[in-house]
């Protein structure tokens, strides 16, 4: 594919960006993986920094690599389908399920999953181990998770999540008592100093993180809260509240260190998804009720059955 313009300045992936929006549906992140990868060529010299300024007389070559084929196994696996459409699907994930594959994790993936259900019918975006996944929610959280069936569903939901325009809550059990009915933590989240795996509230190579919270119920040892995050920062919810002294009931790796772990994992459920559709853009509202063995934990607390039936 070759560009000649004569440009005033301009940076190299917003220009490509603008030429190929009317004949592609390549996005901006896809655009400058092309760029950083040496795949575009401007007057004569490969180009691979993205902020590379245009300006004057200009004759461009992309290159468009070859698509791999995915190594990713499908497997028939049953999904809980909230919601579908031609562009999108919801899913309710179950516990003990990882988004996509990884290292020590190349089976029984989400992923896996939604490639024996219709390969043909998810976005390329993400690339061959991510086809569809436009988002992720850690392995022992359930709950809502959306799927893009398009790239041009995949670009939109992309610069909705960018821009906070997903509303995502969730519902969560944690220790101890708190006290006040609602608040906000308002805490800088980075890796672990000492354990790479995790995350914590740091002030070192940190981006900020915010994390409303509403009291749903106090029970004997714990307190179910209501969670909407304004960030979507690796581990949020379960390291703000570990911060403030209230980590979430069974987590693994953020709970309280006398605890007994059971297979379950963290007492943590994204409950509810408000969102624009991205291309019909009528407003879509969805719930996912929690798992019977968070309801039972609750109840294992003194709460009854109508705590989470009115949130």
């Amino acid at each position: 594919m070759k560009i000649k313009a004569n440009v005033e300045k301009v940076r190299l992936d917003k220009y490509l960006v603008d030429a190929l929006a009317e004949s592609t549906e390549y996005s901006r992140s896809y655009i400058q993986t092309l760029i950083k990868d040496g795949n575009v060529i401007v007057n004569g010299n490969v180009e691979t920094k993205q902020n590379f300024n245009l300006i004057g007389d200009i004759e461009i070559e992309i290159n468009i690599p070859e698509v791999k084929t995915s190594t990713i196994n499908p497997e028939k696996i049953d999904l809980d389908i909230v919601y579908e459409d031609d562009d999108i699907l919801v899913v309710n994930k179950p516990n003990n399920m990882v988004v996509h594959p990884g290292a020590g994790n190349t089976e029984g993936t989400m992923v896996n999953a939604l490639l024996g259900r219709d390969a043909e019918f998810l976005s390329t975006i993400g690339g061959i181990e991510r086809p569809g996944i436009v988002h992720r929610i850690d392995k022992q959280t359930t709950g809502l998770l959306i799927v893009a069936k398009n790239d041009k569903s995949h670009q939109v939901l992309t610069e909705m999540l960018k821009n906070h325009e997903i509303y995502k809550e969730y519902v969560a059990l944690v220790w101890g008592e708190i006290k006040e009915d609602k608040g906000i933590i308002d805490a800088p989240i980075g890796r672990h100093q000492n354990d790479r795996k995790k995350m914590m509230v740091t002030s070192k190579n940190s981006k900020y993180a915010i994390t409303n919270f509403d009291v749903i119920k106090r029970l004997d040892k714990t307190t179910l809260v209501k969670c909407a995050i304004e960030t979507g920062r690796t581990h949020q919810i379960r390291v703000h509240f570990n911060f403030i002294k209230h980590p979430i009931v069974n987590d693994p790796s953020y709970g309280k260190l006398a605890e007994k772990q059971t297979d379950f994992g963290q007492m943590l459920h994204a409950y509810k998804l408000e969102f624009l559709h991205p291309i019909t853009k009528e407003m879509v509202k969805l719930k996912a009720e929690l798992p019977k063995e968070f309801t039972d934990k609750i109840l294992q607390e003194g709460g009854v059955e109508n705590d989470w039936k009115t949130i």
